[in-house]
C-alpha cells in the first residue's frame, strides 16, 4: 500500500511539473504577465471607481460589438459592484433597447433587463469573458498558473488589449492582426484601444495600459458580481470551522478525560 501511495505521488509531482513546463506551449502565456487586481485573494474587493470606469468603457467602446446578455443592469447598482445611484441606473438603463419578450417589440430597457446581446458584428458575448479564459493557464484547464503565478482571465484580457504588433495580414478575406498575446499569434478584432480614447470624469490615466486593466476588472466583475459577497461567505465559514474544531477538540477532551486518566491496576 504505502509503495502505491509513493508512486502516486511521484506521478502527481511529475505531472504538475510537467504541466507548468507545457502551459506557455498551449496557450502562448509567456506573453500574458500578472497584474495586481485589487479583487484577487481570499479577502479581495473590487475598486468601484475602476469598474466605473471600465463600465465606461465597454460602453463607448466594447459594446459596439459585444454584448453581456447575462449580466442584469439592476447588478449596477449593488454594493460590490459599480454601485451607481438608482437613477443613474435607471438613466443607463433607458439608453439601451431591448425585445420584450411578451411583446417581441423593441422598447426601452429598466433595471430589471439584462443588457442587450449583441450580434451584429458576430463577436463573442463578454459576459463570461473573464471565466471562460482561466482555463488558459494551464493544461487541460487545471489553472495552475493562475496558483502559481496569480495569472488567470483578467491578465489575458489585459494582454491581449495589449499585445497588438500594428502588423496585419489578408487571410480567406478577412484581415487579421499580430497579437503576441493571443493563441496562434493572429486575431481578427482589431485594436479596440487607443491612448486617450476615452476620458474619465475622475482624472484617472486612459492610456492603453490602464484603461485595459479597467476593462478587466469590470469584465471580470460581470462574470462574478458576487465575488465580493462570496469572499465574505467564505471568510465567515472558514471562522465558524474553526471554532468548532476547537470546541469539538476541548468536548472530545473532556468526554474522555475520565477514561484516558484512569490508571490501570
Amino acid at each position: 500500500m504505502l509503495r502505491k501511495l509513493t508512486i502516486s505521488a511521484l506521478a502527481a509531482a511529475a505531472l504538475l511539473a510537467g504541466g507548468l513546463t507545457a502551459a506557455p506551449a498551449l496557450a502562448n502565456e509567456g506573453n500574458v504577465e500578472d497584474v495586481a487586481f485589487s479583487f484577487e485573494g481570499p479577502f479581495g474587493t473590487f475598486d468601484r471607481n475602476q469598474l466605473q470606469r471600465g463600465l465606461q468603457i465597454y460602453t463607448e467602446v466594447c459594446s459596439a460589438c459585444h454584448g453581456l446578455k447575462y449580466v442584469p443592469l439592476r447588478a449596477l447598482g449593488e454594493e460590490g459592484g459599480p454601485a451607481l445611484p438608482e437613477d443613474q441606473v435607471r438613466a443607463y438603463a433607458a439608453a439601451l433597447t431591448v425585445v420584450d419578450k411578451e411583446t417581441g417589440e423593441e422598447r426601452a430597457a429598466i433595471p430589471a433587463d439584462h443588457f442587450p446581446a449583441n450580434t451584429s458584428a458576430g463577436a463573442p458575448d463578454l459576459s463570461l469573458m473573464a471565466k471562460a479564459r482561466k482555463g488558459f493557464s494551464g493544461p487541460y484547464g487545471l489553472g495552475i498558473t493562475q496558483l502559481f503565478k496569480g495569472i488567470g482571465g483578467p491578465e489575458y484580457i489585459v494582454a491581449v488589449l495589449n499585445g497588438y504588433s500594428g502588423e496585419e495580414k489578408e487571410s480567406a478575406g478577412s484581415t487579421f492582426y499580430e497579437n503576441h498575446a493571443f493563441p496562434g499569434g493572429w486575431i481578427r478584432m482589431p485594436p479596440p484601444l487607443t491612448d486617450g480614447q476615452v476620458t474619465f470624469a475622475d482624472g484617472a490615466p486612459n492610456d492603453v495600459k490602464h484603461m485595459s486593466e479597467d476593462v478587466a476588472a469590470f469584465l471580470t466583475w460581470a462574470a462574478e458580481p458576487k465575488l465580493t459577497a462570496r469572499h465574505d461567505v467564505g471568510f465567515r465559514a472558514v471562522i465558524f470551522l474553526g471554532l468548532l474544531t476547537v470546541l469539538l477538540y476541548l468536548t472530545n477532551k473532556r468526554l474522555w478525560s475520565g477514561i484516558k486518566g484512569r490508571k490501570s491496576v
